[in-house]
């Protein structure tokens, strides 16, 4: 049970550090993209950062769905049997 406690808790904390990137990259974007600076370029960068971190949070949304389903079936799994009735 040690094992599973600790892979949870793992996939719990690169979640978090995951999101908080996104939401990092999310407004580094928009703030390049909307930034008074006059290049084309400059500003599709920043609609690049966009269009990059929001795949990135579907794809981090899968996979937190994956790993929240393989924990929750590894729990089931692990539960020990209960006991057998007496006759």
């Amino acid at each position: 049970m040690d094992i599973i406690e600790l892979i949870r808790s793992l996939t719990i904390q690169v979640s978090a550090i995951a999101w908080v990137l996104f939401f990092l990259s999310w407004i580094i974007g928009w703030a390049i993209r909307g930034s008074p600076i006059p290049f084309i370029r400059v500003k599709r960068a920043g609609q690049d950062i966009i269009e990059d971190s929001v795949i990135a949070a579907f794809w981090l949304a899968m996979g937190s769905t994956v790993f929240a389903i393989i924990s929750y079936l590894v729990s089931m799994i692990s539960m020990p049997f209960p006991e057998p009735p007496m006759p």
